[in-house]
């Protein structure tokens, strides 16, 4: 009788136990952010936003997390189809896509599209083995080149860069698609003589890169270059500091994006605002996650490289700080 009424005790007590847990569980919405390679800043900004906003989860019930993706354009789909809500992508995807040109002519314009905010600037990067005698862009023709995969933010630039160079991939003695997370150790391997990233810096597969082989990053200029940047104004003229990297000493000109987070009509108002919220009520603490954050401003953030409406519910936030 005794053990009978211990385990009918202990049943009441469980019982109630998870009674009493079942609304804050039910309270919970969870949001995902699509990101990209694990290497990349967009995984770092994806996991950076989620840990402010998971830090106020007793507060305003939301949990984040942010899985590595296959890059922007990939993101965008994903949104379309409505598998996932947010996603960081390159301000030039975020502008192809909103308008339905580039890699979205077919799908038409994504007129659901929202901004949240801009974040760091994303130079062209490309580094190259020494021995592969890659000095500019030019050199690239004839080469073992790394273009990115389908759905990446680089390989949508990248074919951008071809188009004005009036370049095709037969112009290249392989033009391989490795993500972001194959292409370091496929040149150290001597797989691939360059690889093309568009990311911010300081980057860890670049170091990586960099340090396995003997390596250059470099200048991507020229005429086509100058055109490419003058007819899209989501492109702007980038430097990549020297010092950076093992074996780069010198400054290397180039062009490049910003990185954003966008979302759909499809997330609430509440939801865009408490993420908005948890990076800016604690930005001191978000710019000292990643150094490609550490000089972002909110009043730059707020409105360059955002080519989408910002969400309604980010104009709730920045109308109460003063920012609009």
């Amino acid at each position: 009788m005794k053990r009978t009424t211990l385990a009918a005790v202990f049943s009441a007590l469980l019982g109630g136990a998870l009674l009493s847990s079942t609304p804050a569980v039910a309270d919970q919405k969870f949001v995902t952010i699509g990101t990209g390679g694990q290497q990349g800043v967009y995984y770092r900004v994806g996991q950076s936003v989620c840990r402010l906003v998971n830090r106020g989860a007793s507060e305003h019930g939301l949990r984040c997390n942010a899985p590595s993706t296959g890059g922007s354009v990939a993101n965008v789909n994903t949104m379309r189809n409505e598998s996932m809500y947010l996603g960081v992508v390159q301000s030039d995807v975020q502008y192809q896509a909103s308008q339905g040109v580039g890699n979205f002519e077919q799908q038409g314009p994504m007129e659901e599209m929202r901004a949240l905010f801009s974040l760091h600037g994303e130079p062209l990067t490309v580094v190259a083995r020494k021995s592969a005698n890659i000095n500019e862009l030019a050199d690239l023709k004839g080469k073992r080149v790394n273009i990115g995969n389908p759905g990446s933010g680089q390989r949508n630039t990248m074919d951008v860069v071809m188009q004005y160079l009036d370049w095709t991939t037969d112009d290249f003695a392989l033009a391989s698609e490795l993500t972001a997370n194959e292409q370091a150790a496929a040149l150290g391997d001597n797989n691939i003589d360059a690889m093309v990233y568009v990311v911010g810096h300081p980057n860890g597969s670049i170091q990586e890169a960099t340090t396995t082989v003997d390596a250059n990053l470099v200048n991507v200029t020229g005429e086509a270059i100058d055109q490419l940047v003058e007819n899209y104004p989501y492109y702007s003229r980038a430097t990549i500091p020297g010092g950076m990297y093992r074996g780069n000493d010198d400054d290397v000109d180039t062009f490049g994006v910003s990185a954003t987070l966008v979302t759909t009509t499809a997330t609430d108002d509440e939801t865009v605002y408490q993420i908005v919220k948890a990076v800016f009520e604690d930005f001191d603490r978000f710019r000292r996650l990643h150094d490609a954050f550490a000089n972002l401003e909110p009043e730059s953030m707020i409105k360059d490289g955002l080519s989408a409406p910002l969400h309604d519910g980010a104009v709730r936030y920045y109308k109460e700080r003063g920012w609009m």
